[in-house]
């Protein structure tokens, strides 16, 4: 596969729509359509920024994982999620880890454990990377959400995930950080 050409379609506020435009392995133009929350110039701009950060926190003393129940607009249901967000211009991931952590649960005793690479969030529609961080967190939960986010964050047992896994649905990240910590690989 070749790109050959990279177009911007639109430019929203936060998202950007692209046209690329590759030769296949039979030298025929497909034209693939990514959406992007970066401002793509040449083909070299893709999949090079890091957008964002997703949690994986456990409780300091109790052998619990912070999960969120969340609202999420562009399905229209409120599903299971692990704390993430976007790194801030001039933010550090652990700045990030730190600012979304307080934003959605209010917690602000955290022990940042690793950091893991980058990775992409959804490479079937877009070139979105996200750093996911490992940490352990205790505190008093409280809601420091934007008006625009509704967020219940709790502290979950690996039995109240069983549940979880079996009556709720997730965002796959987290659908796959739940069953390992359960079940193991």
């Amino acid at each position: 596969m070749k790109l050959i050409n990279l177009e911007k379609i639109k430019d929203g506020k936060y998202l950007k729509e692209y046209a690329l435009t590759y030769l296949n392995k039979k030298n025929k133009e497909k034209v693939f359509q990514l959406i992007s929350r970066n401002d793509l110039k040449t083909k070299e701009d893709l999949g090079v920024k890091v957008a964002g950060v997703a949690i994986v926190a456990r409780h300091k003393s109790q052998d619990k994982l912070l999960l969120l129940k969340e609202f999420r607009m562009a399905i229209n249901k409120t599903i299971v999620n692990v704390v993430s967000g976007m790194i801030d211009e001039g933010e550090t991931i652990e700045e990030a880890v730190k600012r979304e952590l307080y934003e959605e649960t209010g917690l602000t005793d955290i022990t940042i454990k690793r950091i893991l690479k980058p990775s992409y969030s959804s490479v079937g529609m877009s070139d979105e990377k996200v750093i996911l961080v490992y940490a352990d967190v205790d505190g008093v939960f409280s809601d420091n959400s934007s008006e625009n986010e509704q967020i219940n964050a709790k502290f979950y047992s690996k039995k109240e995930v069983v549940e979880l896994l079996k009556n709720e649905e997730f965002a796959s990240r987290t659908q796959i950080i739940c069953d390992n910590w359960v079940n193991g690989f």
